[in-house]
Parts: C-alpha cells; structure tokens; sequence
C-alpha cells in the first residue's frame, strides 16, 4: 500500500479539525456556558427575591416573541421552577402582528413538544390598525401597547396572574428616545 502524501494529510487533518471542534475546545464551551447560565440564575433568584416577584401558587405567562431576551427569560424561569422552594406554574404566549417580517411559527412547536408548556397564540392585525389609527405616536409606541394589552386579555382569559416580559437595557434605552 502506498504511503499518503505529506499534502493528503494535511488536508485530511485539516477536514477533521473543520469536521467536528477539539475535545479542548467543547469543553472549554460547555465550562463557558455553566459560568454563564450560573451568573444569570443568581441575577435572576435575586432580582426575582428582592422585589418579590414570584409568590406561591402564582400563573405566570411569558410574553415570547422568540428573541434573545424573553427566551432567555423563559429558560430561567423553568430552571427556578425545577429549583424554587416556592411553586408556580408557566405558560407562553405569542402575539403576532400579522406582518410577513415575523414569522413566529417554530416558537409553537418549542414551546408544546420540546417544553410541553400551556402555549397561547393571539393573532391579530396590529400593523394594519397601526396605519389606520395612528396619528402622532410611532408605530413602534403604538404596537408595543397593543401587544402588551393583548398579553393582559389572555392573562385574564387563561388565569395567568403574573405577565413576564423580557426586555434589556438596550430595548429600554432605545424605548425610551
């Protein structure tokens, strides 16, 4: 049998380095990601006990929108509920705007199959009546409050008594200009 080529081994060595990161290099992500999960369940336990947010026996629906923050928001609240001495039940909901720039059907089936959590989807043309009704405010002011009492209604209907939204300080600053 011939020998492989200097060349043939470098490229092969070169494709399993591409194929699959080194052993080194997974478990430096998988430490990286415990630090980081750790650092956000001890900012949220003690957000969430400082201003008691969450008592016994409370509904807590969570707005989700399938970005970073109310994901995120949404896997911190499942890990305190598996660790909370209190109990408390979540569900989700998703508003959808009805515009084709969102597209919020895979949060459905996360959050049912993968997550097996009550999942609420109100559907309403938000964007259509924000052109017709609009006068000063910026589309933006004028969804976010149509969306946020959309929340409430479904709240109220499902029994939820807690509504949880993610928002970080980027989202609040820019709201706020």
């Amino acid at each position: 049998t011939q020998q492989p080529t200097a060349n043939q081994v470098r490229e092969q060595y070169q494709h399993q380095a591409q194929a699959a990161p080194s052993q080194t290099a997974q478990a430096t992500l998988k430490r990286r990601k415990k630090q980081v999960e750790k650092k956000l369940m001890k900012l949220t336990g003690t957000a969430i006990k400082d201003y008691s947010m969450i008592r016994e026996g409370d509904r807590i629906l969570v707005g989700l929108s399938g970005g970073k923050d109310s994901l995120t928001m949404l896997q911190m609240l499942l890990a305190l509920k598996r660790k909370a001495p209190i109990k408390f039940d979540v569900g989700v909901c998703t508003v959808d705007p009805m515009t084709e720039a969102f597209d919020p059907s895979p949060l459905k089936k996360y959050v049912t199959d993968q997550l097996k959590l009550p999942y609420f989807f109100e559907s309403q043309p938000i964007i259509d009546n924000a052109e017709k009704h609009m006068q000063r405010d910026s589309i933006c002011a004028f969804c976010s409050r149509m969306k946020r009492g959309i929340l409430y209604s479904c709240a109220r209907r499902e029994g939820y008594n807690v509504l949880a939204l993610g928002q970080h300080l980027d989202d609040l600053a820019e709201s706020f200009v």
